[in-house]
């Protein structure tokens, strides 16, 4: 049995898969957070809550990493660590600090770091020339104004430290970058209350197909562990619908994704890490979009567990400890594994699902998640704003999207108009 200090986690699907793999691995963890009351909610999707199975919980500066290094030196003095981890993105930086500081295993805090500043990680790239977008770094709306015009419309606006897809924007002219960059100026902190940085991230706008690589680095050897399709949509902004796993490439283009995907994580220095890479498939060839250097959310682990058999928040643990993750795929009954999200386009409050129950008794069906009614709906700008999602396999080949499609089309919100 190992002991884990887990780092301000439970965040998306990952608050029941990562406390889960602890678990089903015969760990148990201390957690660390700056606010116990983040997590004074009703437990995720009707399971136990997470920290009721923590050995301690511990009150700690976590947004502060030069308070926070000495604190956990002399708590790992007393209560003795073997692995750090987090599922949430803005600590993963911070994780690979407390790792190195006190010597036990994980990736290179640099290389982490540029991995989650979408800037950095551009000028990585683009120095090591692994091929993305064109693009510009500014350092506020009117210097973006100018970058605009070398560029050229239409571009994509990013913040350089924020997930999820919050405040990513596809603008066409100079009304709509103003705007844009107007959002992201009256947005400085995050949702764990750290100042963000006040760059912006101006990309090529890239078309084609979108893709993720799903990878495992131990000691230098990457492992494969295969390529999800993507489908967006809310207009201007990039709204995740859905998610097929395996994607249905062909062999030439899986062999180029996979190589990209390969190269932008060795030219960050990755290693020891669970990586989420996505990719657009242009007609110049593949384009790195980012790198997550953690397991992918909105469920594609699960994807991956139902078609394969792996388990990568287990992976992400194993990792962790310094020991090598269990990457051998088995039969599972299924070829293909897809989610479909539904994402609400008005505002209102949410009255009823029509066919929901249609839904969970049909064939295929591996997860059905609706909201509950009452709750204030808003129309979705990222990844937080779901309503609920259908999950469904297949057996034969790639036909699990079309199934989450057909099963979709059958569920309708009422919303009440506010």
């Amino acid at each position: 049995m190992a002991h884990l200090l887990v780092v301000e986690s439970w965040v998306g699907s990952m608050s029941r898969l990562l406390p889960k793999a602890l678990g089903e691995g015969g760990h148990d963890f201390t957690f660390l957070t700056r606010d116990l009351r983040h997590y004074l909610r009703s437990a995720p999707e009707g399971t136990d809550h997470p920290l009721l199975t923590a050995r301690n919980i511990i009150t700690a500066p976590t947004n502060d990493v030069e308070a926070l290094l000495p604190q956990v030196e002399r708590l790992h003095g007393a209560l003795g660590f073997d692995g750090v981890v987090t599922s949430c993105d803005y600590y993963l930086p911070t994780a690979a600090r407390i790792a190195a500081r006190l010597g036990l295993p994980g990736p290179a805090p640099e290389a982490m770091e540029n991995a989650c500043r979408k800037d950095a990680t551009r000028r990585v790239l683009a120095d090591a020339g692994v091929p993305g977008p064109r693009f510009a770094v500014c350092a506020d709306g009117a210097e973006a104004a100018v970058a605009a015009l070398g560029l050229g419309y239409p571009l994509v606006v990013k913040p350089v430290d924020l997930c999820a897809g919050m405040l990513v924007r596809r603008v066409d002219d100079e009304r709509q970058l103003a705007e844009a960059c107007r959002a992201l100026a009256d947005f400085p902190y995050n949702a764990r209350g750290q100042r963000r940085a006040s760059h912006i991230l101006l990309e090529e706008f890239l078309q084609g197909p979108e893709v993720s690589v799903e990878t495992v680095t131990f000691r230098g050897a990457v492992t494969v562990v295969g390529v999800t399709d993507k489908s967006l949509g809310g207009a201007t902004a990039f709204v995740e619908t859905g998610h097929m796993f395996p994607a249905a490439l062909g062999p030439e283009d899986l062999a180029a994704v996979t190589a990209t995907a390969v190269a932008a994580g060795a030219a960050l220095g990755l290693d020891d890490v669970v990586a989420h890479t996505e990719i657009k498939l242009t007609a110049e060839g593949p384009r790195v979009v980012e790198v997550n250097p953690r397991p992918a959310g909105n469920r594609i682990t699960e994807l991956i567990r139902h078609v394969t058999g792996i388990d990568l928040a287990a992976a992400c643990v194993d990792v962790a400890l310094g020991r090598e993750p269990a990457l051998h795929p088995r039969d599972t009954g299924l070829r293909s594994a897809a989610i479909g999200f539904l994402v609400p386009d008005t505002a209102g409050t949410l009255a009823s699902f029509d066919g929901a129950a249609a839904v969970r008794e049909a064939d295929g069906v591996l997860e059905a998640q609706f909201a509950e009614a009452g709750r204030a709906v808003e129309a979705a700008d990222s990844n937080n704003g779901y309503l609920g999602h259908i999950m469904a396999g297949d057996a034969a080949e790639f036909g699990a999207r079309r199934r989450v499609e057909t099963l979709l089309s059958g569920v309708r919100p009422r919303l009440v108009r506010s």
